[in-house]
C-alpha cells in the first residue's frame, strides 16, 4: 500500500510554493519588479530570483536531489526574509519564516 508521507508531502509542498513563487519571480510581474527597483536592486535581479526559486523546486522534487534542493530553498528564504525586514515589510516576511521552519520536514527519512 502507497501511503504519502510527511517528508514527501512535505517536498512536494515546498516544491509547488517554490515553484509558484518562482514563475511569478521570473515571469517579472509588475508590483515584484518595482519592489526590487524601489530596494535598489537592479531589474533583472527579479529573473535571477526567480530562476534560482524554479531551480530549488526542481530539487526538492527529486528524492535524490532533496537535500541540495532544501539548502538552496533554505539559503533563498533567508535572504528573503532578511530583506523583507530590512525594508519594514513584517507581514510579507510571515510566510518566509513559516517555511523556513517547514523546511527540514522534507528531510526526514521515509519508511
Amino acid at each position: 500500500m502507497n501511503v504519502l508521507s510527511l517528508p514527501i508531502a512535505t517536498a512536494y509542498t515546498l516544491c509547488l510554493v517554490f515553484g509558484t513563487v518562482g514563475i511569478v519571480q521570473f515571469a517579472g510581474i509588475d508590483i515584484v519588479r518595482r519592489a526590487y527597483l524601489r530596494w535598489g536592486y537592479p531589474a533583472w535581479t527579479v529573473r535571477l530570483t526567480g530562476g534560482v526559486e524554479l531551480l530549488a523546486a526542481v530539487l526538492l522534487a527529486i528524492s535524490s536531489a532533496r537535500p541540495l534542493g532544501v539548502a538552496l530553498a533554505a539559503g533563498i528564504n533567508f535572504i528573503a526574509v532578511v530583506l523583507l525586514l530590512k525594508n519594514r515589510a513584517y507581514l510579507l516576511a510571515l510566510p518566509g519564516i513559516a517555511v523556513t521552519a517547514v523546511l527540514p520536514l522534507a528531510l526526514l527519512p521515509t519508511y
